[in-house]
């Protein structure tokens, strides 16, 4: 079954921010050596609870795809890419995922392989990514804050963070949720900004490539805020 891993990295001193902002380059020769890994991307990321076209300089993320998690928990820990970024990054964390659903392209590929299966109770994440028509970013970006505003107020969200490849064209929203139920009411909620968006959406043909894809959480390595988000989650329930 295919795994996922969605890496986050923090950076605080400005050496370590120059560096990570040239990994975004330099690592492109790395990632493909890496022994088991499929699909891959590297991604910076916006400020706020989702994604904004205002840059956050001291975060990255690196996700790929693996034959299977025990591959993925492997290469995570001990590769030496991943250690690279750990060694200067003040605190990382590693969500690993079993695609269940995904419709779209990402850079001309179906990079996830969903098995329904793989469904289980307890946590889901949401990835949505797309190419933005440059004519239509000023409007596209007019919407997408307002739902990063009401994801962040959201009490059922474990985790969310906007990241994207290009600033301004490639966006990714990802987000963790405690059960489909609660996902599903945020997306759906009548009126809201989120459906909104997903109106104007197709309405306009703003985007040149998107892709939709639903993952259960397996499992995570590392800290968030000085805390696993998926630990946090079990102690409040």
């Amino acid at each position: 079954m295919q795994a996922v891993s969605l890496s986050f990295f923090r950076f605080d001193t400005v050496p370590a921010r120059i560096w990570a902002f040239a990994m975004m380059g330099a690592a492109r020769f790395a990632l493909p050596k890496v022994p088991g890994i499929g699909f891959w991307k590297l991604c910076g990321s916006g400020t706020g609870e989702g994604f904004t076209p205002v840059p956050n300089t001291g975060v990255y993320a690196i996700l790929a795809t693996w034959g299977d998690e025990a591959t993925a928990r492997e290469q995570v820990a001990r590769s030496d890419l991943w250690n690279r970024y750990r060694a200067r990054a003040i605190e990382d964390w590693t969500v690993f995922l079993s695609p269940t659903s995904a419709r779209g392209q990402w850079s001309g590929a179906a990079p996830f392989d969903p098995d329904p299966a793989a469904m289980r109770p307890g946590p889901l994440a949401a990835l949505t990514r797309a190419t933005v028509k440059p004519h239509v970013a000023v409007k596209f970006w007019g919407q997408v804050p307002k739902i990063s505003d009401v994801i962040g107020a959201d009490p059922n969200v474990i985790f969310k963070i906007g990241i994207g490849e290009v600033p301004l064209l490639h966006q990714i929203t990802f987000s963790i949720w405690p059960d489909t139920k609660t996902m599903a009411d945020f997306a759906r909620r009548p009126g809201g900004p989120h459906q909104g968006a997903i109106d104007a959406v197709r309405e306009g043909l703003w985007f040149k490539e998107e892709l939709y894809a639903r993952f259960a959480v397996t499992g995570d390595m590392g800290t968030w805020g000085g805390a696993s988000p998926l630990r946090q989650m079990e102690a409040t329930t």
